[in-house]
């Protein structure tokens, strides 16, 4: 296959995954919306397992993955992870109609600015091979360095002070950093399955161990962006999607060798490129809609609670415990109990 008609096709493969993730982002969303989970996230897991939805939602993740597969193996790293920016775009007009509002104008101006940031950075991709793969020792490297990393923002410590908003999009930045790390393994592999690596001849137990690692930082991204969902949809996945590009390219430039067309301009333009799509982001979660969001999302933890014979009210008390207060425990403050 010809480079021309191999950059074509890696292009349809990675608009693919990003309808597939985009369909499961929405999903997630509104399931971590839904999960009646206490508030450290205890039994938010076995609750999710219980629910049919959250496995058509992996199904989805799983399409959209093998998609993302497909397309590395056609285009390079620094074409195919921006594209998977798209996500984003595509889950706008989704999570909306799920929500049963209108996409308003503040978000179609974000997806507006995002593409054309997308465009830029497709237009100044660099011809590096899609064969170029990370050799053992440097996917060893990258993996505990990333582990590392990903440990310190799901724990909270890089984010100080931030309260749930601050955990969430550091459980997003965690996710889209695991996510970039799985796609630059996964080139990895799939030289070493074609006995093309850099270096000596794999053996079985580095392939399987490369195997495991790409699995494990593949299910850690789905699940810390299942955490970061509970604080809503488009903050978290405009850092997911900026995350995942940004590991992967520094992956791709420091270690791969990729880089971007016109030498020092093509620097420059590939950066002015990534703000115009930060601009996008921005406008994307600034755009309103929290209301009708947050009402079908009351609707569903209504759906949830009632499966459960018990249900959650405004304040986070059980429906129970509120139906049995008496008029004493509700007195208004400042009034005195009679006798």
């Amino acid at each position: 296959m010809n480079p021309a008609a191999g950059t074509a096709l890696a292009v349809l493969l990675s608009l693919v995954s990003a309808a597939g993730y985009a369909l499961a982002a929405v999903a997630q969303s509104r399931l971590a919306a839904a999960s009646p989970a206490a508030p450290d996230g205890r039994g938010a897991l076995r609750a999710l397992l219980a629910r049919g939805q959250w496995w058509w939602a992996v199904g989805l993740n799983a399409a959209g993955a093998l998609a993302h597969v497909a397309a590395l193996h056609y285009g390079p790293l620094t074409l195919v992870q921006p594209l998977g920016a798209l996500t984003l775009v595509a889950a706008l007009p989704l999570g909306a109609y799920r929500a049963r509002r209108r996409v308003t104008r503040t978000e179609w101006r974000g997806a507006l600015w995002t593409l054309a940031g997308l465009v830029g950075l497709v237009a100044v991709t660099g011809p590096a091979a899609p064969g170029e793969a990370l050799s053992l020792r440097e996917s060893l490297v990258v993996a505990a360095a990333t582990a590392l990393l990903i440990a310190a923002l799901a724990s909270g410590r890089l984010q100080g002070n931030g309260g749930r908003a601050g955990r969430g999009l550091g459980h997003a930045t965690a996710s889209g950093i695991a996510s970039g790390v799985a796609s630059a393994l996964t080139q990895t592999l799939t030289a070493a399955l074609a006995l093309d690596l850099p270096g000596t001849e794999p053996t079985r137990w580095q392939t399987a161990l490369l195997a495991v690692l790409i699995s494990g930082f593949a299910t850690g991204g789905l699940l810390l962006s299942q955490a970061a969902y509970r604080g809503g949809l488009a903050a978290p996945l405009a850092v997911v999607n900026l995350s995942n590009p940004a590991a992967a390219a520094v992956i791709g430039v420091a270690l791969l060798g990729e880089t971007f067309r016109a030498g020092a301009w093509g620097w420059v333009a590939a950066a002015g490129a990534s703000l115009v799509a930060a601009r996008g982001v921005v406008l994307l979660t600034k755009g309103g809609g929290g209301a009708g969001e947050a009402g079908a999302d009351a609707g569903l933890r209504a759906e949830a609670g009632g499966a459960t014979g018990g249900g959650v009210v405004a304040g986070g008390l059980p429906a129970t415990r509120i139906a049995g207060l008496t008029a004493p425990e509700a007195e208004p403050v400042g009034v005195p109990l009679a006798g």
